[in-house]
């Protein structure tokens, strides 16, 4: 029987990666797509999307994973990359600057990235019933 564990690992690991990638690559996107797309969709509103998202995927993934290999040390890696996530998005590029609000984000989701992978590790090496394949 699966409990999600391990999906909600990896897709909190995939959307991290995609804040990276939405982080590093809109700049040049914006640019290439400025003649072209007939809308915009407002940058703070993909910031907070990605968030909105990640969140509860994370918590729930944590809460599995904790429950599962009662290993302790991967939550405050991944709540704080949430946190530097959650006070990027919040302050914005306004307070922070574009470097900051970019340091922060690229820091966060590392942080969420490498914790969401050591959980996914450790439950795994559990030999819990969530990975039976």
């Amino acid at each position: 029987m699966n409990n999600g564990q391990a999906v909600s690992d990896k897709m909190a690991i995939t959307l991290s990666v995609a804040c990276v990638a939405h982080c590093l690559l809109m700049p040049s996107v914006a640019i290439l797509a400025y003649g072209f797309a007939p809308f915009t969709i407002d940058n703070e509103f993909i910031h907070k999307l990605i968030l909105l998202v990640a969140l509860p995927v994370s918590l729930f993934a944590l809460t599995k994973g904790y429950i599962a290999h009662k290993t302790f040390s991967v939550i405050p890696i991944v709540l704080c990359g949430l946190g530097f996530l959650t006070v990027s998005v919040i302050l914005g590029e306004d307070i922070l600057g574009e470097v900051g609000e970019k340091g922060l984000t690229l820091l966060g989701s590392v942080l969420v990235s490498l914790g969401h992978y050591q959980n996914y590790r450790k439950c795994k090496a559990s030999d819990c019933l969530c990975h039976e394949e």
